[in-house]
C-alpha cells in the first residue's frame, strides 16, 4: 500500500485551485465536429487458384483460378475541408469499390455521401454531402511543421467514434515504404489505428496538418508509427479534383538519384541531401527550364529536398501545369531556378502499385504489346533486383503480358517467387521478384 510520507497541509499542488490547468479541451470542442465517421459497402472480385486435382481435369490450358463477387463493408474517417460546399477529404482505400458511402457526423446527423473524385497512387479521395451547419477544419502550411512539433490524431479507431490521441511529429519526409505510389509522409507517433484511416492530424491551434493514412505495426495495432498525407499535398489534389475532374500529375522530365555520401565524395558536393540530376529528357519541364545533368536540386518552392523519391512525390501532387520554384546546387553554386510542370505520360504508374520490388520504376504500357520501364530511380527495389530504363516486361511465370492491368493481375496475391520475362534490347533473360 503506497502512502503519501507528507502531512496534507504540507503538500503543495502543482496547480492552485483557482488556476486554470492546461488543457486541450478547448480546441477539441472546436476541431472534432469536422471530422467524420465513414461507413462503406460495396462488392470486390476474389480470385483464387483452382485445386490441383481440378487443374488436372481440364489439362494445363484450362484455368488455374475462378473469380467471384463478394460483399464488403468497411469503415474509417474523413475530415470537413468546405463546410460550404460540403467536402470531405478521406483516403482512397476507406471508400474504394464502395456502392454505398454513408457519413456520420458528431451530432448524430447522416448522410449519403457522392464521390467527387479519388487518387489511389496518393491514396486522396473527395467525398461530398449535401448539409447544413456544417464545421470545417482550416488548413494550416505543413511544410512549415517541423520534427518535435505537436501534433493530436482524431478518428474512428476500429468503430470508436470521436477518438483522440496525441504525440509529436518523429519524422518529416518519408518515402520509399511501399504503401503509396507518391509518398512524402509525415510520421507522427500518435497512436493510429485500424479505422483511423482518413482521419484528421491535426496542430495545438485545431488546424489540419495531415490526413492519417497508414501504420507500422501487426494486426492493424499501434507501435508508435504512423503516417499521415501531408496538407499541402491534400490540398494539391483536391484542387485537381475540383478543378479537373482527375488528377493530373507534374512532370519535371529528369532521371536521377539521392545524394549519397559516395556521390558527394565524387562530385565534390557540398550538399549531403538531395536529388541528383542523372539525365534531363529533351523537350521536358527540366529542360525547357535549363537544368542539366549534374544538377543537385535541393529545394522546392523554398522547401528542403531530401531525396529524390521526395521531389518526385511533391512534382506529381503538385499538379501539371504549376509553377515550382527549384534551388539547386551548379558547379558549386546555388541558384533558383522556375520550372512549368509538364503533364505526366497517360497511363504511367508507379510500380509499387503492382509490386513492392518494383518500387522505385515507372511504368507504362509498351506501343508493341508489354510494359515498358520508363525510369528506375537510383538504388531503389527495381534497381537492385536488375531492371533498367527501356526494358520491357512481356510475362510473368511464361504468362504473357499484354498491358499494365494484365501485369498487374499476374502478380497480385501471388506467393513466393514470380519470373519476369524482360525483353532488354534484342536479348531476352528472366528478372526474380519474390
Amino acid at each position: 500500500m503506497l502512502t503519501n510520507p507528507l502531512p496534507a497541509e504540507a503538500r503543495i499542488p502543482f496547480f492552485s485551485n483557482d488556476q486554470e490547468m492546461p488543457t486541450l479541451a478547448p480546441m477539441l470542442e472546436q476541431a472534432t465536429p469536422a471530422v467524420v465517421h465513414i461507413s462503406v459497402e460495396g462488392s470486390r472480385e476474389v480470385r483464387q487458384r483452382l485445386p490441383e486435382a481440378f487443374r488436372y481435369f481440364f489439362g494445363p490450358r484450362g484455368p488455374n483460378e475462378y473469380r467471384e463477387e463478394r460483399p464488403f463493408k468497411g469503415l474509417g474517417s474523413g475530415v470537413v475541408i468546405d463546410a460550404d460546399k460540403g467536402y470531405i477529404v478521406t483516403n482512397n482505400h476507406v471508400i474504394q469499390d464502395a456502392k454505398d458511402i454513408e457519413v456520420r457526423l458528431k451530432d448524430g446527423r447522416t448522410f449519403t455521401a457522392k464521390k467527387l473524385g479519388a487518387d489511389p497512387e496518393s491514396d486522396i479521395a473527395l467525398l461530398q454531402i449535401e448539409a447544413k451547419k456544417l464545421v470545417q477544419l482550416p488548413l494550416a502550411d505543413s511544410d512549415k511543421i517541423r520534427v518535435g512539433d505537436f501534433a493530436i490524431a482524431i478518428g474512428n479507431p476500429f468503430g470508436l467514434e470521436q477518438t483522440v490521441t496525441s504525440g509529436i511529429i518523429s519524422a518529416l519526409g518519408r518515402g520509399g515504404l511501399g504503401i503509396e505510389g507518391f509518398e512524402d509522409f509525415i510520421q507522427t507517433d500518435a497512436a493510429i489505428n485500424s479505422g483511423n484511416s482518413g482521419g484528421a492530424l491535426v496542430n495545438l491551434r485545431g488546424e489540419l496538418i495531415g490526413i492519417n493514412t497508414a501504420i507500422l505495426g501487426p494486426n492493424g495495432g499501434n507501435i508508435g508509427i504512423g503516417f499521415a498525407i501531408p496538407s499541402n499535398m491534400m490540398k494539391n489534389l483536391v484542387d485537381q479534383i475540383v478543378e479537373h475532374g482527375e488528377i493530373r500529375r507534374g512532370s519535371l522530365g529528369i532521371r536521377g538519384q539521392d545524394v549519397t555520401a559516395d556521390l558527394t565524395e565524387a562530385m565534390n558536393l557540398s550538399v549531403s541531401r538531395g536529388a541528383f540530376i542523372n539525365e534531363v529528357l529533351a523537350d521536358s519541364a527540366a529542360d525547357k527550364a535549363g537544368l542539366k545533368s549534374g544538377d543537385v536540386i535541393i529545394s522546392m518552392n523554398g522547401n528542403r529536398i531530401n531525396s529524390f523519391l521526395e521531389l518526385r512525390a511533391k512534382v506529381a501532387t503538385l499538379g501539371a501545369g504549376r509553377e515550382a520554384k527549384l534551388g539547386i546546387l551548379r558547379d558549386g553554386k546555388e541558384r533558383t531556378v522556375t520550372v512549368k510542370l509538364q503533364e505526366l505520360a497517360s497511363g504511367q504508374v508507379a510500380a509499387n502499385q503492382i509490386h513492392p520490388m518494383l518500387e522505385g520504376a515507372e511504368l507504362s504500357n509498351a506501343d508493341k504489346g508489354g510494359v515498358k520501364i520508363d525510369s528506375v530511380a537510383n538504388n531503389s527495389p527495381a534497381a537492385q533486383i536488375g531492371l533498367l530504363t527501356d526494358d520491357v516486361i512481356l510475362g510473368v511465370n511464361r504468362q504473357r503480358v499484354a498491358n499494365l492491368a494484365e501485369l498487374r493481375k499476374a502478380l497480385e496475391n501471388r506467393n513466393g517467387i514470380a519470373a519476369l520475362n524482360i525483353q532488354r534490347g534484342n536479348t531476352t533473360l528472366y528478372v526474380l521478384i519474390r
